[in-house]
C-alpha cells in the first residue's frame, strides 16, 4: 500500500476541501494488483480519498460500508437526483463513496466522505457502452474494493451488484416498468428480466420508492414482503419553491422562460415574441415513452372547450423513436402551434416553468414514484396525476387523481383547474402541506434504519 499525495495524482479534484476542523494533507490511498481480466489497462490502480489526520488518528477506512455511486453523472435524472440527495443523510454510517472524481466535485457534501475513485466511464452518459461497462466494473472490481477495503456491506442506490461472490449488499429498486411494459429486442427488457431477479434473489434486502413497487417485487420475482422496505422520496426543498413572481420579477421569470424555449424547441417550433407574451399553458415534464401516455395527454387537451386559449408545454429529451409521432399527432389535431416540445429543460430552469403553469398534468400509466409530482406541489402549482400505481402514494390527497386510460377524465381535469380558481389555490394549498411531510432528511434516515440492520 502506497500514500501519495493526492494533488500529484489528480490536481484536477484537489478543490475539493474539507469540512469543521479537519486538519492535515488530502492524499490518497493506492492499491495496485495485476489483472488478467481488465476494463482499463492490465495494472489496476485503485484508490480511495481520506485526509492524512483521519489515517494517522482513528483510520476511519476500516471496515466501511460502501455506496456504490459509479452510475453518477452531471445530467439529472430519476436515479441521479435520488442518489445526490440521498447520500449526504447516510453520514451516521460513515460510508465510503465509489465515486468518480470529476462527479465528486459537483456535491458540495462529497468532501465530508471518504471517496474511493472510480472510473468516469460507467455511467448513462455513455450510453449502452456505459451500462455494460458498469456491469463488468461491479462484477469484477467491486469485490475485489470489498475485500480489500473489509466492507461488512455494499450499498447500492440501484439494483445492481456483483453475483456469485461473498459481498453481502442492499439495493434499491425505482421501478419495474420494463417488464410491465415490455418493448420487443430491448436491452432493458433483458436487464429487467435476466439480472435484476438474480441481483434481487442474493440481497440481504431490498429499498423500494413505493408500496406499489414492493408489490411489483412481489408479483414479477416471487420475493417475499418481509425482504422489501419501501421509503417515500422527497424533493428538493431549496430549489423547487414558490416563486415571488412580482409584476418585475414576473416579467424577468417570463423572459427567462421565453429564453429557455427558444434554446430548448427545435426550430421549426419557435413562437414570434408578440405570441410568447402572454401565454396560459399546460405543464408535463419526463420522458416520451408510451407507457408516459403522451399521446392521450395531446388527444385530451385537444377537447378543452376552450383549447386555443392555452398551450400544452412537454419537456424531456427528444426521443427519436416517440416524439415524431407526438408532433405528428398534434399536427393531425390541429392544435400543432399549441402543442410545445421544449426537449431537455435545465435542471435550474425547472423550477421557473412550474410556477407559471396553470398546472402540471402527469398521466403516466406507471410510475415507481413521480418526482415531478412532488417538484409541482413545492412550487404550489396544481397537480393531475394517475389514479395507478405510485402516485396516489406520492401526491397523497393534493391532486386531481383520474383514470389515465379515460382521455375524457384528463379533459375534465384539465378544464376545472383552468376556470376554477377557487380550485387551483385549494389544490395549491394541499399540495405544499403534502411536500412539508417529505425530505431527503427523512428518507435518510429510514434508509439508514435498513442499513444499520445488516451491519
Amino acid at each position: 500500500m502506497i500514500v501519495i499525495k493526492f494533488a500529484d495524482i489528480h490536481p484536477k479534484v484537489n478543490s475539493i476541501k474539507p469540512q469543521g476542523d479537519r486538519q492535515g494533507g488530502f492524499c490518497l490511498i493506492v492499491l495496485v494488483e495485476w489483472d488478467k481480466i481488465s476494463l482499463n489497462p492490465p495494472l489496476q490502480v485503485y484508490g480511495f480519498f481520506c485526509w492524512l489526520s483521519d489515517l494517522r488518528s482513528h483510520s476511519p477506512l476500516l471496515n466501511p460500508v460502501l455506496l456504490n455511486l459509479s452510475f453518477l453523472f452531471a445530467k439529472p435524472t430519476g436515479i441521479t437526483t435520488y442518489a445526490f440527495n440521498l447520500f449526504p443523510h447516510l453520514q451516521p454510517l460513515n460510508p465510503t463513496l465509489l465515486i468518480a472524481p470529476e462527479v465528486a466535485q459537483l456535491s458540495p457534501t462529497a468532501s465530508a466522505f471518504n471517496c474511493y475513485p472510480v472510473p468516469a466511464n460507467l455511467t448513462p452518459a455513455q450510453g449502452s457502452k456505459g451500462h455494460l461497462r458498469r456491469l463488468l466494473w461491479t462484477q469484477l472490481q467491486v469485490p475485489r474494493i470489498y475485500r480489500q477495503l473489509h466492507s461488512p456491506l455494499l450499498f447500492s442506490p440501484l439494483p445492481e451488484a456483483p453475483l456469485f461472490t461473498n459481498c453481502r449488499y442492499v439495493v434499491t429498486v425505482h421501478d419495474l416498468i420494463p417488464l410491465r411494459f415490455p418493448q420487443r429486442h430491448s436491452p432493458l427488457t433483458i436487464y429487467f428480466r435476466y439480472y435484476i431477479p438474480q441481483v434481487l434473489a442474493q440481497a440481504q434486502h431490498i429499498i423500494c420508492d413505493s408500496t406499489a413497487t414492493a408489490q411489483d417485487i412481489t408479483h414479477f420475482f416471487d420475493i417475499p414482503a418481509s425482504k422489501i422496505t419501501p421509503v417515500l422520496l422527497a424533493y428538493n426543498a431549496e430549489h423547487f419553491r414558490v416563486l415571488d413572481l412580482s409584476h418585475g420579477e414576473r416579467q424577468t421569470r417570463r423572459r427567462e422562460t421565453q429564453q429557455t424555449r427558444r434554446m430548448e424547441m427545435p426550430p421549426e417550433n419557435s413562437l414570434t415574441q408578440e405570441r410568447e407574451k402572454n401565454c396560459s399553458y399546460f405543464l408535463y415534464i419526463g420522458r416520451h415513452d408510451p407507457y408516459k401516455n403522451l399521446h392521450r395527454l395531446i388527444e385530451a387537451f385537444a377537447g378543452l372547450p376552450n383549447h386555443r386559449d392555452y398551450e400544452l408545454w412537454i419537456t424531456g429529451p427528444t426521443d427519436e423513436r416517440y416524439t415524431p409521432l407526438l408532433i405528428a399527432q398534434a399536427a393531425q389535431l390541429g392544435i400543432a402551434t399549441q402543442v410545445k416540445f421544449l426537449n431537455y429543460v435545465p435542471y435550474e430552469k425547472l423550477p421557473i416553468i412550474i410556477n407559471q403553469a396553470i398546472a402540471l398534468v402527469f398521466p403516466s400509466l406507471w410510475e415507481g414514484f413521480g418526482l415531478p409530482v412532488l417538484e409541482a406541489m413545492a412550487c404550489g402549482t396544481p397537480v393531475i396525476t394517475s389514479n395507478l400505481s405510485s402516485l396516489p402514494e406520492a401526491a397523497g390527497n393534493a391532486a386531481l387523481l383520474i383514470d389515465p386510460y379515460k382521455t375524457g377524465e384528463i379533459t375534465e381535469a384539465m378544464q376545472a383547474i383552468a376556470t376554477d380558481s377557487q380550485l387551483r389555490s385549494h389544490l395549491s394549498t394541499l399540495g405544499l402541506a403534502r411536500v412539508s411531510q417529505l425530505s431527503w432528511a427523512k428518507t435518510g434516515q429510514a434508509t439508514v434504519e435498513v442499513l444499520k440492520r445488516y451491519l
